[in-house]
């Protein structure tokens, strides 16, 4: 494995992890694991031990904060790659901006952390926190695809505009989503706030968006065939075909998850669902523009 392999799959892999990670603190409960910012508990960076409370929920959540700090040392990693191995590429100040781009969102994500905390759960920041995610997700996933891939695309302006359209459908799927959860039983805390929506109508709202993704998909599936032709034909036709499973399989884990009363390995294997989800749509977004060729 390439440096250049390791550092731009493990930034990709470690900001999907962190949506993971936050999802396992909110169905566990331990969002006031670590009761203080930006220390765990008072005086102390990681938990103490402590013999009247357990410690499960505090060494959840400072895991989920181990995990932004790693992100913090591998964009760093990826800076310095841009910086001193890809100055001569044409494109090197997209490269630079990229990886620039992943330590501000570390930045903004450990204020958005204190935030949440010290708001003891409020659900806009919460959900802030998730949605901050996606451009980081997308981030680390361009730099690593104009880095790494070979693969070029060059489409049609109908194909183009169904792509920008699924991203656009994808993130209302997703921001709903997060409405759905902070209204939900699972707010990272028993005493959290949550938003005062109707639970089944806000549920029902997601519902009908996801059914409106697949159909944007089956629409993109339809015109790649009937107006693609050659290699981009068949790599969006992959790519899009790889995102009606994930998204079907989305789909079913959320009607189950409804009708079974939101257990928490349901809950977290959507939350996994939903990341799954954004990183095909982003990979199909960006395969349908000319990428640069690998190093």
């Amino acid at each position: 494995m390439s440096l250049a392999t390791l550092i731009f799959t493990a930034l990709l892999v470690l900001q999907s992890v962190l949506v993971v990670s936050g999802g396992a603190v909110r169905l566990t409960g331990s969002g006031l694991g670590c009761p203080t910012w930006p220390e765990c508990t008072k005086g102390s960076i990681k938990p103490l031990a402590h013999p009247a409370q357990g410690q499960l929920h505090a060494w959840i959540e400072f895991g989920n904060r181990l995990v932004a700090w790693l992100i913090f040392i591998f964009a760093i990693l990826a800076l310095i790659y841009v910086v001193r191995k890809l100055k001569n590429r044409s494109d090197y100040a997209k490269l630079r901006n990229l990886a620039i781009f992943q330590l501000l969102g570390f930045l903004a994500q450990v204020v958005l952390g204190g935030i949440t905390v010290l708001t003891k759960l409020n659900p806009i920041s919460v959900s802030a926190h998730f949605f901050l995610s996606l451009p980081l997700i997308a981030g680390a996933l361009t730099l690593r695809s104009r880095i790494l891939s070979k693969q070029t695309a060059l489409v049609g302006e109908t194909t183009r505009l169904l792509l920008k359209i699924l991203v656009g459908v994808g993130v209302a799927v997703l921001a709903m989503g997060t409405i759905v959860t902070g209204t939900g039983p699972h707010a990272g805390d028993i005493s959290a706030k949550r938003y005062h929506l109707d639970p089944r109508v806000v549920s029902w709202m997601h519902a009908d968006l996801v059914i409106l993704l697949i159909s944007m998909i089956l629409a993109l599936i339809l015109v790649v065939r009937v107006s693609e032709s050659g290699a981009s034909k068949e790599l969006i036709r992959q790519k899009s075909v790889r995102f009606l499973g994930i998204a079907l399989a989305q789909g079913a884990i959320g009607y189950i998850q409804y009708f079974t009363k939101l257990p928490e390995l349901l809950v977290g294997a959507h939350l996994l669902g939903a990341t799954l989800v954004w990183l095909a749509i982003w990979d199909l977004n960006i395969s349908g523009r000319t990428t640069s060729n690998k190093i």
